[in-house]
C-alpha cells in the first residue's frame, strides 16, 4: 500500500554551524508571534527564517515572507550553509524528551512518501483541518518547493521487523547529535545502504500509514500535486513532487505520548453562565472536588486517565468557585442523537465530540468553527486552571487523553475526530532534515 522512498536530505552544514540547538525550530502551527521573536535573535541562521518567517505590513505579491523564505533557502545553499547528502537516505531519528520527570525516547524514521489521495485509504488522516494552515503551506511549498518539516505519521511494525533493522543502525556513528535547554535531545543516522533500504520499504509497503500530526501539511502537498501537473508537461508520476517528507514512527513506540487538547473559553454572557450549571445537570452527573483538597490534581489526572470504563468523563473549573466539577455523561445514546448523523459511534462515544457538540455547541451556542479569541487550548490540567485563575479565561473542560488504538480506529472507520483532538508531544523539530522538491 505505502510506497516509501529514500530522500537525498538538506540539512546544516556543521563546518559553519556548529550549534545546531540553536538553528533548529519547532514546526510552523505552534510558532507564536513571541517565540518568532526569540528563534530570530537565537541565531542568524534559525531555521524560523525558512518554515515561518516574519511578514511585514508592506508585504506584496511577490515580496513576502514566503518568497523571503525561499530566498533565504537559496542564498544558505549557495553559501554552503546548508548541504545536501550526495546518497539517497532514509534517516533514523531518535528523539530524547522529558514528561512529567522521566526520559522518553521516540524513534522514527525519515523518508519520502508517495502522496494518495484520501479516498485510497493509504494515508489516513484522524482529524479535520482548516483553510488558512492549509494555504499557508500550500504558499509555503510553491515559494521553496521544499518540504521544510516532516508529517509525523504512525504504523504497525508487525513482528518488530523495521525495529529489528533500525537497532543495527545506531551502532554506528551518528551524522547528527545535539542537545537543546529544553532537556531534548536528538540523534540522527543515514540508512545509505539499499538492502537495509529495501528490506525497510518492504516491510512498510503493505500497511497503511496513519497522519498523527501534519494533516494540513498533507493536504496542502496534495494540492501542490495536482497543481504541479495542470501545469507541466506530461509527468511520470514519480517526480519530486508527487512525495512528500514524513516521519514514521511505530503505534506501539514507547516515546508516543500524546496529551489531550484541553478547551479553554472565554467571551461567554453572564446569563449563559448562570444557565450552565442546570443545563449540564440535564445531561450529566456532576461531583465536586475542592481545588485546595489535597493530591486533587493526582486525583483528576487518574479519572482521565483511567481505561478500564468506557463512559464519558470531562473535568469543568470556573463554574464554581474554587471547585472542580467532574462531569460523567448519564445518557450516551441520548447525545449521539444530537450529533452529526454521518459520524461513526465510536466518534459519538469520544469524550472530545461530547464536550465540542453538547456542550460548546449546544449549551453554550459556540460554532465548530469558533474564533481563536474565544477558544484557546493547553496540554497541561494545572495551567489551564491557572488561566481561569488568572482571569484569562472564563471556563476550562479538561480531557481524557486519546488512546493510539482509538486514533488507528476512527482513521480507519473513515471518519476524522474534532479538530485539536491529540497532541502528539513532543512536536518534531524543523531543521533537522529536510526535503527538495527540485
Amino acid at each position: 500500500m505505502a510506497e516509501i522512498h529514500p530522500l537525498r536530505g538538506v540539512r546544516y552544514n556543521q563546518l559553519l554551524v556548529e550549534d545546531l540547538a540553536g538553528v533548529i525550530c519547532p514546526p510552523y502551527d505552534i510558532i507564536t508571534p513571541q517565540l518568532q521573536q526569540e528563534l530570530y535573535r537565537r541565531s542568524e541562521y534559525n531555521f524560523v527564517r525558512v518554515e515561518c518567517g516574519r511578514g511585514l505590513p508592506q508585504d506584496t505579491a511577490t515580496d513576502n515572507k514566503y518568497t523571503r523564505s525561499a530566498a533565504t533557502l537559496e542564498r544558505w545553499l549557495e553559501q554552503g550553509v546548508f548541504m545536501i547528502d550526495q546518497a539517497p537516505a532514509i534517516y533514523l531519528h531518535d528523539h530524547y524528551f522529558n514528561h512529567k520527570g522521566k526520559e522518553f525516547r521516540r524513534r522514527g524514521i525519515i523518508a519520502c512518501v508517495r502522496l494518495e489521495e484520501w479516498d485510497r485509504m493509504v494515508v489516513r488522516p484522524h482529524e479535520g483541518t482548516l483553510a488558512e494552515p492549509r494555504d499557508d503551506r500550500l504558499s509555503l511549498l510553491w515559494a521553496c518547493q521544499a518540504n521544510t518539516s516532516p508529517i509525523l505519521a504512525l504504523f504497525e511494525d508487525q513482528g518488530q521487523r523495521v525495529s529489528s533493522l533500525l537497532v543495527a543502525q545506531e551502532q554506528s556513528q551518528p551524522i547528527i547529535s545535539l542537545s537543546g535547554a529544553n532537556g531534548e535531545r536528538h540523534n540522527v543516522w543515514a540508512i545509505t545502504e539499499p538492502e537495509v533500504i529495501g528490506q525497510i520499504c518492504g516491510s512498510l509497503a503493505h500497511q497503511p500509514l496513519y497522519i498523527a500530526d501534519g494533516h494540513h501539511r498533507y493536504e496542502s502537498a496534495l494540492t501542490y500535486q495536482r497543481e504541479r501537473r495542470a501545469c507541466s508537461s506530461p509527468a511520470s508520476g514519480d517526480e519530486a513532487f508527487d512525495f512528500v517528507m514524513m516521519t514514521l514512527v511505530d503505534f506501539s513506540d514507547p516515546g508516543l505520548i500524546i496529551l489531550p487538547p484541553h478547551r479553554l473559553v472565554r467571551g461567554i454572557s453572564r446569563t449563559t453562565l448562570n444557565e450552565l450549571m442546570a443545563k449540564l445537570k440535564s445531561f450529566f452527573e456532576i461531583e465536586e472536588l475542592p481545588l485546595n483538597m489535597p493530591d486533587v490534581w493526582q486525583q483528576v489526572d487518574d479519572l482521565l486517565t483511567k481505561e478500564e470504563t468506557n463512559e464519558v468523563r470531562l473535568v469543568l473549573f470556573g463554574l464554581a468557585q474554587g471547585r472542580l466539577l467532574v462531569l460523567r455523561l448519564r445518557d450516551l445514546a441520548a447525545a449521539s442523537q444530537m450529533m452529526p448523523y454521518f459520524h461513526s459511534e465510536l466518534y459519538k462515544g469520544l469524550d472530545v465530540s461530547v464536550l465540542d457538540h453538547i456542550i460548546l455547541e449546544k449549551l453554550l451556542g459556540l460554532s465548530s468553527g469558533s474564533e481563536e479569541s474565544i477558544l484557546g487550548y493547553s496540554y497541561d490540567g494545572q495551567d489551564a486552571a491557572n488561566r481561569i485563575l488568572y482571569q484569562e479565561y472564563q471556563l476550562a473542560f479538561l480531557l481524557s487523553p486519546i488512546r493510539a488504538e482509538v486514533i488507528k480506529a476512527i482513521a480507519d472507520a473513515g471518519d476524522r475526530m474534532p479538530r485539536k483532538s491529540t497532541y502528539f508531544y513532543p512536536k518534531l523539530p524543523s531543521g533537522l532534515v529536510f526535503n527538495r522538491l527540485v
